[in-house]
């Protein structure tokens, strides 16, 4: 039986999330990050959070919004510059923020492998690179790589397309990037989605991220239904 909780309150939704928690945010940019519950987040108040994300932030929403109200204190991601993230480059140049770039395949892959329960794995990616400077390296058959370890969070914050009433997840088209491996490498993982329907409709060859992994949903259609009936 799943343990699931479905709710169309985003402060609910992430509630009991503790000062300095690893927050595992799903996106590609702005393609399926979970901008509801980020402001959710900014209102719940957690601080000192380390963020694991693929970029830092775009504009002036979602995890942009997030590092501007202070609360993160360390990013992990691939992409932490583009034109838009003016937020994350102010606090980095100002010394407010620290920052780990990992390649993205990496980036996905040590999740990947937090999921999964792997300890560690050789990856070839940044072998003679500043940003794998210190670590242990071996050669296997002729070719050198180094030695990563898991990504695990404390909480996922992903978004997705639909879910049913257990907790099961289909994505949309790109949206879909991060949240699978990110669903399975935390503690606690929170997903907003834009509906949710009964258990049965989903067909089962389309889920993506079944409900074991999945501790509570919010509900966008509910929660915009609440607020209109307001």
């Amino acid at each position: 039986m799943s343990t699931t909780t479905v709710t169309a309150d985003a402060d609910e939704a992430v509630a009991g999330i503790e000062d300095g928690s690893t927050v595992l945010i799903g996106g590609f940019g702005m393609a399926g990050m979970p901008v509801t519950l980020i402001d959710a987040l900014i209102r719940q108040g957690a601080k000192d959070l380390t963020v694991v994300s693929n970029n830092a932030g775009n504009g002036d929403q979602g995890l942009a919004a997030l590092l501007a109200a202070g609360r993160v204190r360390r990013v992990v991601c691939s992409f932490p510059r583009q034109h838009d993230s003016w937020v994350f480059d102010g606090l980095y140049r100002e010394g407010r923020i620290e920052l780990e770039v990992v390649p993205q395949g990496n980036l996905a892959e040590r999740l990947r492998a937090a999921g999964a329960g792997i300890g560690a794995f050789y990856c070839p990616t940044g072998v003679g690179t500043m940003l794998t400077e210190g670590r242990e390296r071996r050669t296997i058959d002729g070719r050198d790589y180094v030695l990563e370890y898991p990504i695990k969070g404390d909480v996922a914050l992903i978004g997705a397309h639909t879910a049913d009433r257990m907790g099961n997840l289909v994505y949309r088209k790109t949206a879909r990037n991060f949240g699978p491996v990110m669903a399975t490498a935390a503690k606690l993982t929170i997903a907003q989605v834009r509906s949710v329907v009964d258990t049965g409709r989903l067909d089962p060859e389309s889920v993506v991220t079944p409900c074991i992994y999945v501790d509570r949903v919010l509900d966008l259609s509910r929660a915009a239904q609440d607020q209109e009936a307001s």
